[in-house]
């Protein structure tokens, strides 16, 4: 997997307002400066036309299916989620007044275009449904821009062909895109250095909300130890625990979906941590980076002042007669550690003592 963080490392959190505005404008905002408030890196919504992005003919999940109006399509339910372009704006400057950064999930190449050309989104969030859009992602990866590719739902081997589409798309501009090509950029040296400076994957699971027994967070090093790219976590579980234990094995980036009120009607509300809760987890985040600290071991300056008085040195076991020799029943190990340490007592065993000793004493 990738190297533990370095103390100066942060992880990157998102904070996840996906279509939890539930077309309310007003609502968007509010989860804006929710976000900014806990102390969020960005803040993330979805661009996308709902015409674009399903059939007439798509159903919806199971977990959509209970938590939205099982008589509407997807298609409909995605109508009332839309952000306009103008509100996308809106919300651009509401996210830079707060000073958190805006992003948004593209679900089509206009909607990407728009986030790269009208908003200048900085960083690129690819989703679990589209790693097989390769031409959102050859898009995506001509961009320039950082890319965040989630994982949910694919295979090893699905993960490497997209990035294979990302490695061809950052090295090899003018060339007809193929398999054979995107493998290529895949193995070469240009298209390596590219992934490993410009995308990080975020394991997911994609189930809303994620049972803990599917997370398997240890796939986080087998795409580490697989791909040359950093590694992040993109959160559907319920609750802070399993987020902060995937910051705990290295995530750079965390993604975690949070949303004004559970008991709104929509698909994502009751897997959303609450403004509380997300407070709580971006704290734990932070905390758990000073933690981290160095990959190193040595003990720290508040430790320094503790050892004299939790170790302990060699003392006399009883009265002891100036040319007596030591032996293991006349000497004790006691607190506190500022005389001659008991790891040395064996060097100590079988000389003489240099002078009287009362009990207790430390043996010089």
């Amino acid at each position: 997997m990738n190297k533990p963080m370095a103390k100066t490392d942060r992880t990157f959190v998102v904070a996840e307002a996906g279509v939890n505005h539930n077309g309310s404008l007003e609502q968007a905002l509010r989860l804006v400066d929710v976000a900014a408030d806990a102390g969020a890196d960005a803040v993330k919504f979805q661009t996308f036309r709902a015409d674009r992005l399903v059939s007439r003919f798509a159903p919806k999940a199971d977990y959509q299916l209970q938590t939205t109006d099982a008589g509407e399509s997807q298609l409909e339910m995605l109508r009332k989620l839309e952000l306009s372009e103008e509100e996308h704006e809106i919300l651009l400057h509401r996210c830079q007044e707060r000073e958190v950064e805006f992003m948004s999930t593209p679900f089509d190449i206009e909607s990407l275009r728009f986030l790269i050309d009208r908003i200048g989104i900085r960083h690129l969030k690819i989703p679990s449904g589209e790693i097989t859009n390769g031409p959102l992602l050859l898009e995506a990866a001509r961009s320039g821009r950082p890319i965040f590719l989630s994982t949910g739902m694919s295979t090893i081997d699905e993960i490497e062909e997209a990035l294979g589409v990302i490695a061809f798309g950052l090295t090899v501009p003018g060339v007809q895109p193929s398999t054979g090509a995107f493998s290529q950029a895949f193995r070469s040296t240009e298209g390596v250095r590219a992934l490993q400076d410009n995308v990080v994957v975020l394991h997911c699971v994609t189930e809303y909300p994620a049972p803990a027994i599917d997370v398997n967070l240890r796939a986080m090093a087998v795409i580490g130890d697989r791909f040359p790219v950093k590694v992040g976590y993109s959160d559907h579980t319920l609750g802070i625990s399993v987020a902060l234990a995937a910051v705990a094995m290295g995530a750079c980036v965390l993604e975690k979906h949070f949303t004004l009120d559970k008991n709104q009607p929509g698909p994502d509300h009751r897997a959303s941590l609450d403004p509380s809760e997300l407070n709580a987890l971006i704290k734990g985040v932070r905390e758990i980076g000073i933690a981290l600290g160095e990959a190193k071991k040595a003990p720290t300056n508040s430790e320094l002042k503790n050892r004299a008085v939790a170790r302990k040195s060699l003392v006399a076991e009883g009265n002891i007669r100036a040319g007596e020799i030591y032996s293991a029943e006349t000497l004790q190990a006691k607190r506190p550690g500022n005389g001659i340490s008991p790891m040395r007592i064996w060097d100590v065993i079988g000389k003489a003592a240099p002078r009287d000793y009362a009990k207790d004493e430390p043996i010089e």
